[in-house]
């Protein structure tokens, strides 16, 4: 495994930043106009297809292996169908720019499964843990006192995120001798049976006419975070150390937050800027080498 980025990896990572940035006003932009898991569920319809001729381009086989689909079965669950059902259960009831602050506590999550496993927390560590604990204080703070406060949508959103930094963690220790876009490939297709399997019941009475946002906002979905995104994810987490796989999470939700407020005019609250500040913070102690800290 390498140790830093090379140009590939850093284009590979600027555009997944970018893209991943970006789609939280538009996941928000989905939400309003399709039911929340309908919308999932017609963007990896969408983003099946891409991946797929993807891995013909790329001469990746399709076939897999029947001794790896127990390791898939794990994968999927943590990796990407908890994930986005809980995230797409919540994001109706919470503006886009705090979901992504919520979100993107993942690295400070993975660093505590990784404590609970026997690794060592430094100090460093220790300090963005406890700057990730005052910020999703302060934004849960303020959704209390909001008279429209969705307080248990932010605890999905962290739940969320929380079995997201398992997943990335056991997507880096898995063994196995599959290419990294055979397993994001049948991962999509068991996320999307699992996603139809609740949609169809739990929303098939709202299905109805859909806005042009709403279709825009799953071609978005669909082809750019299905189809170029939650691979390059899986490629960056099974190919670079945590610490350079984690780099972009600094500015995704700088990026969500802004483009939030600039492209849906969400409201902007003190409680917000501070937050993204201490996760900021503590994505850095979190992800940075201890030697970083001490030569400072």
């Amino acid at each position: 495994m390498r140790s830093g980025l090379s140009p590939r990896h850093a284009a590979v990572l600027l555009v997944l930043t970018l893209v991943w940035g970006f789609n939280w006003p538009v996941m928000k932009v989905g939400v309003q106009g399709l039911p929340p898991l309908t919308f999932r569920g017609l963007s990896l319809l969408i983003g099946l297809p891409c991946l797929a001729l993807a891995l013909v381009w790329l001469k990746v086989p399709l076939r897999l292996p029947r001794r790896e689909w127990a390791l898939v079965g794990r994968l999927f669950v943590t990796n990407m169908f908890a994930w986005h059902v809980l995230l797409m259960l919540a994001l109706p009831h919470l503006s886009s720019g705090r979901a992504a602050i919520l979100g993107y506590t993942m690295p400070v999550f993975s660093a505590l499964w990784g404590w609970h496993r026997g690794e060592r927390l430094s100090r460093p560590q220790v300090l963005g843990v406890a700057a990730t604990g005052l910020a999703v204080l302060l934004l849960l703070w303020h959704e209390v006192t909001r008279l429209s406060g969705a307080p248990v949508a932010a605890l999905v959103v962290l739940g969320a995120a929380a079995v997201w930094a398992v997943g990335t963690r056991q997507m880096r220790d898995a063994r196995t001798d599959a290419h990294v876009l055979t397993l994001s490939l049948w991962m999509t297709v068991l996320t999307t049976v699992g996603v139809w399997a609740l949609a169809v019941p739990l929303e098939a009475a709202r299905w109805g006419p859909v806005t042009w946002p709403a279709i825009w906002a799953t071609l978005y979905n669909g082809l750019l975070v299905f189809g170029y995104c939650q691979p390059a994810w899986l490629y960056l987490a099974r190919t670079l150390p945590p610490v350079a796989s984690s780099i972009s999470v600094m500015l995704i939700p700088v990026l969500g937050i802004g483009s939030g407020a600039f492209f849906l005019g969400e409201a902007l609250h003190w409680q917000d800027g501070a937050a993204v500040l201490l996760i900021l913070l503590a994505i850095g102690l979190v992800l940075l080498p201890p030697r970083v800290w001490r030569r400072a």
